[in-house]
C-alpha cells in the first residue's frame, strides 16, 4: 500500500547540478523564541567553523524539539542560498529535516563524529 505523506519525485538532476549545493555540518550555538514567524519556529544560529561563520535562520522545530535538546547539535544545511527575509530577519542558510510522521520535524544530523563546516558530498 502506497504511503499518500510521501510526495512524488521530483525530476532527475545531474552531478553537477548536485555539486552546486553547498551542505555542511555546524553546531547550534543559539535557539531563541522567534514569536513573529507564522508557524511555531525558533530563530537559530549555528557554527559552521572558520571559513563560513556563525549564521542564523528559522526552523519549525519548536514542536518537536526544546530550546536545551537543539543547543550543541550538530546539523546539516544548505549554506549557499541567497539571504530570504522572513518574518523581518535575514535567514542565511536552511537547516535540514525530514516529516518525523506525527506532524512534527526531525532535523538531520550526522551519525558520526565530524568537524564544523565539513561538507557533505
Amino acid at each position: 500500500m502506497a504511503d499518500d505523506r510521501v510526495p512524488a519525485l521530483e525530476p532527475e538532476i545531474t552531478w553537477d547540478d548536485f555539486a552546486k549545493v553547498d551542505i555542511r555540518a555546524g553546531e547550534i550555538v543559539s535557539v531563541e523564541e522567534f514569536p513573529r514567524a507564522r508557524n511555531p519556529s525558533y530563530r537559530i544560529r549555528v557554527d559552521f567553523g572558520p571559513e563560513l561563520g556563525v549564521r542564523e535562520t528559522s526552523a519549525q522545530a519548536k514542536t518537536g524539539y526544546g530550546r536545551e535538546e537543539l543547543l550543541g547539535r550538530y546539523v546539516v544545511a544548505v549554506v549557499n542560498f541567497p539571504p530570504k527575509n522572513i518574518a523581518g530577519f535575514e535567514s542565511q542558510m536552511l537547516i535540514l529535516g525530514v516529516d518525523a510522521g506525527d506532524g512534527t520535524l526531525s532535523l538531520l544530523h550526522p551519525g558520526r563524529g565530524t568537524y564544523k563546516g565539513a561538507r557533505v558530498y
